[in-house]
């Protein structure tokens, strides 16, 4: 029996898992503030992004295996570009679609700036694993940003599939199989600017839509209020923040209408489209603002403000 091998790779990066699914839903799940990336069950990392400049030059990476089992993990660091819908590819894969060509021709790589160790870690059940990145060079009088993306993918355990004695005791020998081995990877943004910071942004075209959505992905779609709205970046460097869509004059401390955690911006596009689900439709008359709020260079500086 010969044994052919599939790997399934389901990469989550900070900000890339929300952005495929608004892709394919039409809006933009909401993700916790403070909650580490998760792609699954059993891994997860911590911080959600990390960023170097002229007085910060080490940075700490935490990974963390809730699962049963130990596993061993890949730590590399992969060239990623954001598309106008705001998902994000693999530099090669991206220049291959229209909309990605001119995304990877603006992107300014950090692999060479930054280095990581280790590289490969086995991660016991429970017990936090610490990943070191430091900035080994920073361009003189370069503007804008350098990014790539520390990504993290797990290995199939040794022992997964039939050995070659197995196989070749089997009466069916002239029979094709094949093992699927699910292969799970997680993504952060490792950003270096060797200049000044100049973060900036607007809200344009703010709107409400009715698309239609399912609201776990298995019982039937149903009309579903949204706020729809391009973020645009004002300045040559990215923009990162959070969402609040808000009735306008409302009582404080009252609940928003709708959130969204970790939106950003990439210096590779000048703008993104955002769909945030609301809560209820608004009623006849009532005015809406939507807020954007840094959480990057300044956390809590409110870079961008529409009412309609």
């Amino acid at each position: 029996m010969r044994q052919a091998w599939l790997s399934i790779v389901a990469l989550a990066a900070a900000g890339v898992l929300p952005a495929a699914q608004a892709a394919a839903q039409g809006v933009a799940p909401p993700a916790p503030a403070a909650a580490p990336t998760t792609v699954n069950a059993f891994l997860n990392i911590t911080p959600k992004r990390l960023t170097f400049d002229r007085q910060r030059r080490n940075g700490t990476v935490f990974l963390l295996n809730q699962g049963a089992d130990p596993v061993t993990v890949d730590i590399t660091l992969v060239d990623r570009v954001m598309l106008p819908d705001g998902q994000i590819f693999a530099v090669e894969d991206a220049a291959k679609r229209p909309d990605g060509q001119g995304p990877s021709a603006q992107l300014k790589s950090a692999k060479d700036l930054v280095q990581v160790s280790p590289r490969r870690v086995v991660l016991q059940p429970g017990r936090p694993q610490t990943v070191r990145v430091r900035l080994a060079s920073l361009p003189e009088g370069a503007d804008g940003e350098h990014r790539s993306h520390l990504t993290v993918t797990t290995l199939p355990p040794r022992e997964a599939g039939a050995t070659a004695e197995a196989a070749a005791a089997n009466p069916a020998g002239n029979q094709l199989s094949f093992q699927i081995t699910a292969v799970y990877g997680l993504s952060i943004p490792v950003i270096v600017r060797p200049g000044d910071v100049d973060v900036r942004a607007t809200i344009e075209g703010a709107h409400v839509e009715y698309p239609q959505v399912s609201a776990d992905g298995r019982t039937p779609p149903r009309p579903t209020p949204v706020v729809a709205f391009d973020l645009v970046r004002g300045g040559p460097s990215s923009v990162y923040g959070n969402f609040e869509v808000r009735v306008a004059g409302e009582r404080k401390g009252a609940e928003p209408l709708g959130a969204a955690r970790g939106v950003g911006v990439y210096p590779e596009i000048a703008r993104r489209a955002v769909r945030i689900p609301l809560s209820r439709a608004p009623a006849a008359g009532e005015k809406l603002e939507v807020t954007f709020t840094d959480d990057d260079t300044s956390p809590g500086k409110v870079l961008a403000k529409a009412a309609f």
